[in-house]
């Protein structure tokens, strides 16, 4: 397993959705739980501090007084 910093948007975001569906159906032990859950979690921080990075790029590339709609 790659470590978070490691991965791509797209990786993070697809091992994201998977980490979810295997917490969803409740078959694991508290430990494999909770592992995952902590690995979720940065999968989700990760994912959010590149989108951040995204949208400061667009702003940047984007002439001032343009307005372009970010939802949050």
């Amino acid at each position: 397993m790659k470590p978070v910093k490691e991965l791509t948007f797209e990786e993070a975001f697809a091992e994201l959705e998977e980490t979810v569906q295997k917490l969803e159906v409740g078959q694991l032990t508290l430990e494999e739980s909770l592992a995952l859950y902590e690995r979720g979690q940065a999968l989700a921080a990760h994912c959010g501090q590149q989108l951040e990075q995204a949208e400061l790029k667009v702003q940047q590339l984007t002439p001032e007084g343009t307005k372009i709609p970010f939802e949050s």
